[in-house]
């Protein structure tokens, strides 16, 4: 049996090949050819599903991890489930997005699986900018990963809170994590409790300190960051931060708004990265992802 940073490594490259693989496709039906590296673009260009790989639950029950990337340096896309968001068979929705912001979002939504699924594939296409890319998903057995501890150095994903002592939310999003409400136009206060621990070995990296910069002008990462996102929703939403500072030394508290353009339900993705930053460096661990739901009425009437 491989050893568990080869077989990650494996799943990583493997990821990369399925992503590029889905934007060719979509160059056959788009009128203007556009190659897999070439040069970024701000709008325009495609969206595709990412397939990060599927985990053991702790209750040993199968779940399949995805997200996407959207190619564009700055254009957010609105895609509805329907035609042009949809996961087959047995969709079109699956908990998808249907928000997609610029570049590469990282285990955006889970899928369980049932126990009899088996050698079965589910297929999620997206349609933006005239590209159609379609992604297969399945229980690939050289595509298993290990959100919940990076084996190498025993590093694992923050925690998240949504209360003081309440329940934790690590890894990768199950189910809701919170349920609010919130009135149209009306700041929502969002309050969440980030921590972190270390990780069980030591790599011994010396990093370079923020003030010098680490390559390329770029500053030392950081070791704990937070971040607001809408997953999906009929509107608009906008945080009062998108990325508030983490007092540590009132346990891991962080505070912002969110107003809501319209009513309805949204779902919320809060994020919390370690030091191994996006997507934990490719290997799918350490980082968390929790949604939060939000039921928003009307303003009243006078």
């Amino acid at each position: 049996m491989p050893a568990p940073w080869f077989r990650l490594t494996a799943v990583a490259l493997a990821s990369a090949a399925a992503a590029s693989m889905s934007i060719a496709s979509a160059v056959a039906q788009s009128q203007a050819p556009v190659l897999p590296l070439g040069p970024n673009k701000n709008a325009g260009e495609a969206v595709t599903a990412a397939f990060e790989g599927w985990f053991y639950r702790p209750d040993g029950s199968i779940t399949l991890l995805v997200g996407y990337f959207n190619r564009n340096m700055k254009q957010v896309l609105d895609i509805p489930v329907g035609p042009g968001n949809r996961i087959e068979p047995g969709g079109p929705d699956y908990g998808q997005p249907t928000l997609f912001l610029p570049r590469r979002q990282w285990g955006v939504f889970t899928i369980p699986l049932p126990k009899d699924f088996g050698d079965k594939k589910l297929t999620w296409t997206i349609v933006a900018n005239g590209f159609t890319t379609s992604v297969p998903l399945s229980v690939h057995k050289q595509y298993q990963v290990e959100p919940y501890e990076e084996k190498g150095m025993g590093n694992t994903p923050p925690s998240l809170r949504f209360e003081p002592g309440g329940a934790v939310h690590t890894g990768p999003p199950i189910g809701v994590a919170a349920t609010l409400s919130a009135t149209v136009a009306e700041p929502l206060p969002l309050t969440v409790w980030v921590t972190d621990k270390p990780a069980k070995f030591s790599a011994n990296i010396t990093r370079p300190p923020a003030a010098s910069g680490a390559g390329r002008g770029r500053g030392a990462r950081p070791d704990l960051t937070f971040a607001w996102a809408l997953h999906r929703g009929p509107g608009e939403v906008k945080f009062e931060s998108a990325k508030p500072a983490i007092d540590k030394a009132a346990e891991g508290r962080t505070t912002t708004t969110a107003t809501f353009s319209a009513p309805g339900d949204y779902i919320l993705r809060a994020q919390a990265n370690d030091l191994s930053g996006e997507g934990g460096g490719g290997f799918q661990c350490c980082w968390t992802n929790a949604h939060v739901k939000v039921s928003v009425k009307a303003q009243a009437t006078r």
